[in-house]
């Protein structure tokens, strides 16, 4: 089925254009989430307007995304978490929902599922995540996880 999409669709296209999805893909989640519309000359005239609006407002974004990414790059999130001794594995483990709340603590608002790590962060050491802040600008930073420092001197007397 040919649909032209109507919103930034990650690993599909980006708004205007028009591209072939399976038909259970295009009626069952597109269609009714009016990410997408039908591929029909009706359709496109109809559309033309709004499309042109979403990629003038896309561009904007553009620009201010990369200037934060920008900061964001300079960002270096540190994490201290228990951990064993022999081996430096962490009780836990730091996810992309803890980068995204030490980002917000630092004043930088990001939904959770913007922030990607290859995996879970299971080990002590310095490791690095990516921030989509746009369809077309992606931010890095650096986490570095340390292990936490307990104090024994109160503890027991």
């Amino acid at each position: 089925m040919n649909i032209i999409l109507l919103d930034h669709i990650e690993e599909l296209g980006s708004v205007g254009q028009t591209v072939k999805v399976k038909d259970g893909y295009a009626r069952n989640y597109l269609l009714p989430r009016k990410l997408a519309c039908l591929a029909t000359e009706k359709n496109l005239n109809f559309y033309k307007g709004l499309i042109e609006a979403k990629q003038k407002k896309l561009a904007k974004a553009k620009g201010a995304a990369e200037i934060q990414a920008q900061q964001l790059s300079s960002v270096i999130l540190t994490f201290n978490k228990k951990s064993r001794d022999q081996d430096a594995r962490l009780f836990g483990s730091v996810t992309n929902a803890d980068v995204a709340e030490a980002l917000a603590v630092q004043g930088y608002e990001f939904d959770r599922r913007k922030v990607s790590l290859s995996e879970p962060i299971k080990r002590l050491g310095e490791y690095s995540a990516s921030v989509r802040l746009h369809p077309e600008v992606t931010a890095t930073i650096k986490i570095v996880v340390d292990p936490e420092v307990s104090s024994k001197d109160g503890a027991r007397q």
